[in-house]
Order: structure tokens, then C-alpha cells, then sequence
């Protein structure tokens, strides 16, 4: 599996760069992919949810009027969760959400994640690029040059790159990641797939 390698400027250097079949190459397999992207979404909550129950809100515990003889029905103290102002009835209470996955599922579901996006035509090699500071503009060029500049795209880089990752955090439909970062939901919710030629093997080493 071969694919050509660009320079920033879009152009195609004329060079290839071999791809693992292993892990670019793969029948995708749907339902790790499921449970990897179930897991990440449900590790992002925070469970810091909370309403207020009939014990807990603020208001007289006096009974409100007699048991029987009203010709309605029979109630407490005002915070009962059927007045206006009363608690919620099981209301929901702080809780964790985490998901465990198995190593073997979550490296099965990013393989599956990144064969699918080769096998769309959704995966882009560049070579490698520096800049000399933070500038905004100058990525923003790149991506233009890669006509990627209105698409929605995961930039994965060989290493922590300080400049490029600042140059590029500003962007919203920018998500800049290191190769050793990259998880299965970010590699879907991406139009496209740029990956630094140097960070190819990395991903491969990883994988």
C-alpha cells in the first residue's frame, strides 16, 4: 500500500511513502468502532449532574392540612414533588460514567478508524514542515494550499510541535494531535486525515 507524499503547498513531491496493510489496510470492524466511540463520548461526561429532592429543597415540613375528610386528595409538607416548587421525584444524582475498554478493542477500533479513512480517499500525507514562531495566518495558507481550509480535519503531527500546535489551535475546524494522542472518534468526526509524513511510522510503531 503506497500513497504520495505533497509538500505544503499541495504540490506532489513525485515521492511515496509505504503505508502498513495492517494498519491502514484492514477490514474495518464496526463494532469496536461502536464501542470505542461509545467509551470515548461517555469518558467526556462529567456527572456532575443534580437535582434537588423533596428532602433537600427549601420549605415547611408542616403538614398542609388534614388526613381525611377534605374530599381531596391527601398531602404532606409542600415539598412533595407533585406542588409547584416542590423535589423532583428521582431526579437525576451525581454519577461516573467511565467505560473500560480492553487494549486489543481500542487498537482494533483505531486501525478500523484509519483504514476507513484511506479506503475514502479521506487520508492525506505531507511532508514535513517547521515554523520559526506561532503564526495563525501562515497555517491557515497550508491549508488552503491543501484545499482542506473549509473542511473539518485532524492534523497529526510526529511530536509536540509547539509552533504548529499554536498556529493552528485558533482554527475551529482545526484539531491539531500528537501520533501517540489520536483515538477513534477524533479520526471519524474528521473530513480528512493530514498526517506528517515522519508521524506515519510512528502510528505504525504504535499500532
Amino acid at each position: 500500500m503506497q500513497i504520495n507524499v505533497v509538500n505544503i503547498k499541495g504540490e506532489d513531491t513525485g515521492r511515496t511513502i509505504q503505508l502498513a496493510e495492517d494498519v491502514f489496510g484492514i477490514e474495518p470492524n464496526e463494532h469496536c468502532v461502536y464501542l470505542a466511540v461509545k467509551a470515548h463520548l461517555a469518558n467526556q461526561r462529567q456527572g456532575t449532574h443534580k437535582a434537588k429532592e423533596r428532602s433537600e429543597v427549601s420549605g415547611s415540613t408542616r403538614k398542609l392540612k388534614r388526613q381525611k375528610g377534605t374530599g381531596t386528595a391527601r398531602a404532606g409538607d409542600i415539598n412533595s414533588p407533585v406542588f409547584r416548587g416542590g423535589g423532583r421525584a428521582f431526579g437525576p444524582r451525581p454519577r461516573n460514567y467511565e467505560m473500560r475498554l480492553n487494549k486489543k478493542t481500542k487498537r482494533l477500533a483505531r486501525k478500523s478508524a484509519l483504514s476507513d479513512k484511506f479506503k475514502n480517499n479521506a487520508l492525506l500525507v505531507i511532508e514535513d514542515f517547521v515554523f520559526d514562531v506561532p503564526k495563525t495566518k501562515e497555517f491557515n495558507n497550508i491549508l488552503q494550499s491543501l484545499g482542506l481550509a473549509d473542511k473539518k480535519l485532524l492534523f497529526v503531527t510526529n511530536d509536540y510541535n509547539r509552533e504548529v500546535y499554536l498556529s493552528g489551535r485558533n482554527l475551529k475546524k482545526a484539531n491539531i494531535a500528537r501520533s501517540q494522542d489520536i483515538n477513534t472518534y477524533d479520526i471519524l468526526n474528521a473530513d480528512k486525515l493530514v498526517i506528517v509524513e515522519s508521524a506515519v511510522k510512528k502510528i505504525e510503531e504504535n499500532f
